[in-house]
């Protein structure tokens, strides 16, 4: 890498809410900017103050705060009608009072003389003109080249001349766009290297991933010279997304041997990364490298006796370099090592592993029967303990019953009862509920509650049901997933059968039996 000290410039608040289902209200963005700044980003582009109240309000509201990062108003140079003075674009990014102001400007003369109906010269002018305005107001200027490498593909000498007006006018900066996002890393590397033979100004990168290739050409530009990246959390953006800063960060930082935010700070990727998706309202991605709750997942028992080894065998970085960690899922493809791994995590004693072997039996038949327990490991635990100390038997189900009328006047109750056994006590209990496994829920609880005091604080969280493929329509099997927590620590459990009520009874159990074994550990 040519670079080894490289800013990061963030246009999550901007560029990443014109992603589909991407939306941020005001003070989401102030939130959002502060673990940004808390993460180390240099620059924050908060929005285009001339094109929406709520951008300009973002403005006023960051005025008001302390930043480490210099934050910056986006917009576009001035139309062509209008002398930059008395623009109202740029007047609406002087009004915003960051200290940075990024403008982008036409590249291709496509776009120039198509889109914007102007002489290929003029363009120019206004670029130039719009560049000087700013900096005569005592801005940093960062100049984005909208369009770059597609109108440096169809005339070079051109997208030339437009950098060359933004560098007369004063910038800062040239930010080579790759805005359709359909660049190779080798037209990135080419056109960079005729840049730096023409102009010397510190350039920066901008590209999108409609290729797949927002980040290689990312970390390509650096190596070709590059001083800036700019790009979004988790890659959000228009259609296929913006690069990937939770990406591009760390292998500038672990493997580039490059400066970006620091070994100390990139800590905290994962955890901004995580935040970014929270406040989006948005699922975060398993599957997101570095940052991503599968990035160091093992699976296949032959990697995880390995990484038990030693993790460089199937892991390219420590999981805790970037704030992350390390998982072992147990499933039909684990080995004894799974277990073993898993037994440590859980503080289990391991002292004679050969009992855990029918642990991983079970484990694996249950998964041929569409058991899957990758996402629960409450049950794991259960299975575990059970195989190495024996089943603690706190309770059992005599019987249990659930119904549900249904009225003409649309109301529908569920009703459950059940009869639990706790040693040799006897206890029978009926319960209502919004549906039949909140009935039986509630029912099961208000029974054990009167033996087990650790129980009174735990609640049912979340619920999922999945019909595992077959071909029985509805008297296929069933599995469901069952979310509970006692308000500080949070656990899942699974639960498989043709009956919804049974699958739903074995979940709801194992979920209670893995507090119990908790609590009396």
């Amino acid at each position: 890498m040519k670079a080894s000290r490289v800013f990061v410039y963030d246009t999550t608040l901007r560029d990443g809410t014109q992603g589909e289902g991407v939306a941020f209200s005001v003070q989401d963005k102030i939130r959002v900017a502060r673990k940004l700044d808390e993460l180390g980003i240099h620059y924050i582009e908060g929005g285009w103050p001339g094109s929406n109240e709520k951008d300009a309000e973002f403005f006023r509201l960051a005025a008001g705060h302390k930043w480490r990062a210099k934050i910056s108003a986006f917009g576009s140079t001035a139309l062509a009608k209008n002398p930059p003075e008395r623009d109202p674009n740029l007047q609406a990014l002087v009004a915003a009072r960051t200290p940075v102001v990024t403008i982008f400007g036409k590249a291709w003369d496509f776009h120039v003389t198509s889109a914007l109906r102007i002489p290929l010269a003029r363009n120019c002018e206004i670029i130039r003109d719009s560049v000087a305005f700013l900096k005569s107001q005592g801005r940093e200027v960062v100049y984005d080249a909208e369009h770059f490498f597609d109108g440096f593909a169809a005339n070079p000498g051109y997208a030339l001349k437009t950098l060359k007006a933004a560098a007369d006018g004063g910038a800062d900066t040239l930010v080579l766009c790759d805005t359709n996002g359909g660049s190779l890393p080798s037209q990135i590397k080419d056109a960079i290297r005729r840049i730096q033979e023409e102009i010397k100004l510190p350039l920066g990168i901008h590209c999108h991933n409609d290729s797949d290739l927002a980040v290689a050409n990312t970390l390509m530009a650096v190596a070709s010279g590059a001083v800036m990246v700019q790009g979004t959390m988790n890659g959000y953006g228009e259609r296929c997304g913006n690069a990937n800063l939770c990406s591009i960060i760390p292998n500038l930082e672990l493997k580039a041997g490059c400066l970006t935010i620091g070994p100390k700070r990139l800590k905290l990727l994962t955890a901004a990364s995580r935040f970014v998706s929270q406040i989006a309202n948005l699922t975060h991605r398993r599957d997101l490298p570095f940052v991503g709750r599968s990035a160091f997942a093992h699976k296949g028992g032959v990697h995880v006796s390995a990484v038990i080894r030693d993790s460089a065998t199937y892991e390219h970085v420590l999981p805790e370099s970037v704030g992350n960690g390390r998982r072992v899922l147990v499933s039909e493809l684990s080995g004894k090592s799974n277990l073993l791994y898993k037994a440590r995590e859980m503080n289990l004693d391991i002292s004679e592993e050969e009992r855990l072997k029918p642990a991983l039996a079970r484990i694996k038949k249950l998964e041929s029967e569409g058991y899957e327990f990758e996402a629960a490991e409450a049950s794991v635990r259960v299975l575990m303990e059970t195989a190495l100390n024996g089943e603690k038997e706190f309770f059992k189900i005599d019987n249990f019953r659930v119904f549900t009328d249904m009225y003409r006047t649309g109301e529908i109750t569920s009703e459950a009862t059940v009869k639990v056994l706790v040693g040799d006590k006897t206890m029978h209990s009926v319960a209502e509920g919004d549906g039949p496994v909140h009935a039986l829920d509630k029912a099961l609880r208000l029974a054990l509650n009167q033996f087990f005091k650790p129980l009174r604080r735990v609640r049912l969280i979340d619920y999922k049901v999945r019909v595992l493929p077959g071909e029985q329509g509805t008297g296929s099997r069933v599995r469901v997933h069952i979310l509970q927590s006692d308000g500080e620590e949070s656990w899942t459990t699974v639960g498989v059968s043709e009956n919804i009520l049974e699958a739903s009874y074995i979940a709801l159990a194992d979920g209670i039996r893995y507090k119990l074994l908790q609590e009396s550990s």
